[in-house]
């Protein structure tokens, strides 16, 4: 997968300087968008996984016997589309689990990011409730999760909220 992602760089490096030698500025731009888009979908997932690694770290330090489990690649549906991203599984005591996904779709054929540009999906085992996010661009710049709730409103996704998630998974 390392090599997919090495060769999709070097293939929108390419058509980056030949829309830049043919001043074919519509694809620049589209070109520079996507890039950027990427780097904030990146960043968005990245945080997911620092915080929770932090947190299954932290709970294990004072006993927990949490383990968590990382898959790179893993596409997963929401809705009627289909994302491509990572897979995090945070397992506690017998069947107790919480698997957290979290991506983007990598073609047209995958559909879109209804409200942002990235989708998470919380949901712990035994649970029917999940909790759906939605990577949104704030003012500044940064990414930032939000989570939708039945109604389809969007709420801040915090740590504390994500912690909540994970210490469920040590409830007698």
């Amino acid at each position: 997968m390392a090599e997919d992602r090495e060769s999709y760089e070097r293939l929108l490096e390419e058509a980056l300087e030949r829309a830049r030698r043919e001043g074919a500025s519509e694809v620049l731009e589209y070109i520079v968008l996507r890039a950027s888009n990427d780097r904030l979908r990146k960043a968005g997932i990245e945080w997911l996984d620092r915080e929770l690694s932090g947190i299954v770290a932290e709970l294990n330090r004072a006993g927990g016997g949490l383990a968590l489990e990382r898959a790179e690649e893993h596409r997963f549906k929401v809705g009627s589309a289909t994302m491509t991203g990572v897979r995090l599984a945070v397992r506690g005591a017998g069947f107790r689990a919480l698997t957290v996904e979290a991506g983007w779709p990598r073609s047209p054929r995958d559909g879109i990011v209804r409200g942002g540009l990235a989708c998470a999906q919380l949901r712990r085992f035994g649970s029917p409730a999940s909790e759906e996010l939605v990577l949104v661009c704030e003012r500044q710049g940064a990414p930032r999760w939000m989570a939708r709730d039945h109604m389809g409103r969007l709420h801040p996704f915090t740590v504390e909220r994500l912690r909540a998630h994970v210490e469920a998974l040590l409830e007698r």
